[in-house]
């Protein structure tokens, strides 16, 4: 499954999430404006588990940031335009809801402290890697947990494939973020720690962290659980069977 847009109404213009978004596209276009020279910006700005929690050193003559930086600096760079892409869609969908439960400077903090705690999880599980890890997957792992306690029962237009067979349907949030996260999850159990790749465990801790600090973020008029919000819902349920 793949989701492409929500039918959840929002009242605030999301200007931190089209913010985030726009720096995570501007710090990749920089990536690129590097161009060979690029990777040393994954060891240098990434989340080196080794150097955050260890005493790794980089090889010299690569430009950094203090360790404990690197928990906030990889949030903004990618490992590519699928990765970015990816991201940001899931960032665009599930992130405007959120920002509007809390409003914008506390869903700006909300949203960093999921990502450290994504980048510690991982951090956690391996703590002796060398490999840098970069995206905001973990941060908008956090969002999606709020997402799932805030809006279970929104309609997620989402990309389906069965084999070569391909559709659109609609699936409610709960089913779409809960297999999203069962997945992260089942992932994150069978990989071998050590092996680089998808930084499964920073997913698993960010979407807990969010699930867990939407309660202290959230307006207090917000309540979690709520009903399906869409124009299209609402005309149905008057409507009724018989019109």
């Amino acid at each position: 499954m793949f989701p492409l847009s929500d039918d959840n109404p929002r009242q605030l213009t999301p200007y931190v999430t089209g913010s985030l978004i726009a720096a995570c596209v501007l710090v990749f276009l920089w990536q690129l404006s590097l161009g060979s020279a690029g990777e040393a910006a994954f060891y240098g700005y990434g989340m080196i588990p080794a150097r955050l929690l260890g005493d790794a050193e980089l090889p010299a003559g690569i430009p950094s940031v203090a360790p404990n930086a690197t928990v906030f600096t990889s949030m903004f760079l990618h490992g590519g335009l699928l990765h970015l892409g990816g991201n940001m869609l899931f960032l665009w969908i599930f992130g405007d809801n959120v920002e509007d439960s809390m409003g914008h400077l506390r869903y700006l903090v909300f949203y960093l402290v999921c990502g450290v705690v994504a980048a510690l999880a991982q951090a956690w599980v391996e703590p002796n890697s060398t490999v840098p890890i970069v995206g905001a997957s973990g941060a908008i792992s956090g969002v999606l947990g709020a997402y799932i306690l805030l809006h279970p029962q929104a309609t997620v237009r989402t990309l389906v494939f069965f084999g070569f067979f391909v559709t659109i349907v609609h699936i409610p949030a709960m089913l779409v973020l809960g297999l999203w996260f069962a997945m992260q999850f089942l992932s994150a159990a069978i990989t071998p720690t050590g092996e680089g790749g998808v930084a499964f465990w920073a997913h698993v801790g960010g979407f807990v962290a969010g699930m867990i600090l939407v309660s202290l973020f959230k307006k207090r008029d917000v309540a979690l659980w709520q009903p399906p919000r869409s124009n299209a819902f609402k005309m149905e349920r008057r409507r009724g069977p018989w019109g």
